[in-house]
Parts: C-alpha cells; sequence; structure tokens
C-alpha cells in the first residue's frame, strides 16, 4: 500500500513564498530605509515608524507599519491631501515615493497582508454591512492592488477638494472599491505580475503616470 506525502495547499504555498520574497525585499531595501530613518531623525526627531490599526480580512484588525512622514503627534483627518502641513519635507520625499510604504513588508512577512490584496483601510472608513466592503474583507489585504495603483495620485485630487474627507468617502473610496473587487473576480498569475511590476515602475519613477492606462491595461475602464 502506498501513502501520499502531504502536501503543502496552493494557497499555502503562496503565503510562503511572498513571506519569503517580503523578507528578501527587506534585505535588499535595508540601506534604503536606514538612510530614511536617519533623514527624518535629523529633521523632526523620533519615533522613526507611524503605527495605524487598519482593518484586515474578515474585519480582524491589524497594526499597519508606515515610515514616519508627518511631524510626530501630528493630529486631524485620517487621510491626506498634497500641501498638508502636518506632512515634513522628508515626510513628503517618501510619500511621493511610495518610500513610507516600504515597512509594510514586515506586514508581510508577519502574515497581516500579503503582495496583492486590497488596501486596508481604517476602521472609521469600513462599513461592514455594504456589499462590497463584504467582498473587499473577504480576501487579506495588500501592499498593492488595482485600486492603490489607479489612485497613486490622491493626495493631488484631494488637494483639489475643500473637504478632503468628505471627498474620500462619497468619491474616491466607493471607487476604489469597485476596483479592488473587480481585481479580485479578475486576477490571474500574469496580471498579478503584471500589477506588481507597475506599482514598482510609478512608485520610483511616476513620471508619465496616467490612471486611464492604467484602468485600460486591466479592463477597469469597463466598469
Amino acid at each position: 500500500m502506498t501513502h501520499d506525502e502531504p502536501r503543502i495547499p496552493p494557497r499555502r504555498l503562496q503565503q510562503i513564498v511572498e513571506r519569503l520574497v517580503a523578507a528578501g525585499a527587506l534585505l535588499v531595501c535595508s540601506p534604503l530605509l536606514l538612510a530614511a530613518a536617519i533623514c527624518t531623525i535629523v529633521e523632526s526627531g523620533w519615533p522613526v515608524l507611524f503605527r495605524q490599526t487598519r482593518v484586515g480580512c474578515n474585519l480582524k484588525p491589524f497594526t499597519l507599519y508606515k515610515l514616519r512622514s508627518m511631524y510626530a503627534g501630528s493630529k486631524g483627518a485620517g487621510i491626506t491631501a498634497r500641501g498638508d502641513p502636518r506632512v515634513t519635507r522628508v515626510g513628503a520625499f517618501l510619500r511621493k515615493y511610495k518610500l513610507d510604504e516600504l515597512p509594510q513588508l514586515w506586514n508581510v512577512v508577519a502574515g497581516h497582508m500579503r503582495l496583492i490584496g486590497p488596501r486596508p483601510e481604517l476602521p472609521s472608513y469600513v462599513n461592514p454591512h455594504d456589499r462590497l466592503w463584504r467582498v473587499v474583507l473577504s480576501e487579506s489585504p495588500g501592499l498593492t492592488d488595482l485600486s492603490s495603483l489607479v489612485y497613486r495620485n490622491e493626495e493631488e485630487l484631494l488637494a483639489q477638494s475643500g473637504d478632503p474627507d468628505r471627498t474620500y468617502r462619497e468619491e474616491i473610496l466607493p471607487r476604489k472599491l469597485v476596483l479592488s473587487a473587480h481585481y479580485l473576480e479578475t486576477r490571474d498569475f500574469l496580471s498579478d505580475c503584471k500589477l506588481l511590476l507597475l506599482t514598482a515602475r510609478y512608485s520610483f519613477r511616476p513620471v508619465g503616470f496616467d490612471s486611464n492606462r492604467i484602468l485600460a491595461a486591466f479592463n477597469g475602464d469597463r466598469l
């Protein structure tokens, strides 16, 4: 009698691979993280990291990590528009190139997030009774997804509003939920690879970014 060797479920194997990739990326980015930390300390002191509670899969809260981009102790809205006086000069540079998001690689290593998945929101923005929210929260949050790529210039859009928080809640967030749900339903290995490459490309070289081209590339312009 032969016995089949136990196999790792494909989803579990993918999670293991993503954690290893995130750990490797953290190692590669460590000089950049160190330089950003030193610049942050020189300009505005400690702490270097910013911690914030976000909503993860199935409404499970977790602590998300970022490089601090605002003055320590800053209060105010949960969203940030371009030109926000709370943002430091170093922080503005980090946010422009999405470098403040690098510590979230640790969230991937720790299993709180995946490389690709809906971006986790603050509890105050989440409506668990909404159908789209239930779809989005059925998956683990990620470093990037279609909505975060399309709205990588979100701060510029909010800067044009007289009420950024309202604009985010009533206009931008609903659209992001639609895009996230659309991507979850249509994603495959090739689209994931394309999404990661485009995220890296426009993070480190945002010149030429066009949200309409991104939408067309993933058929999101049909929504």
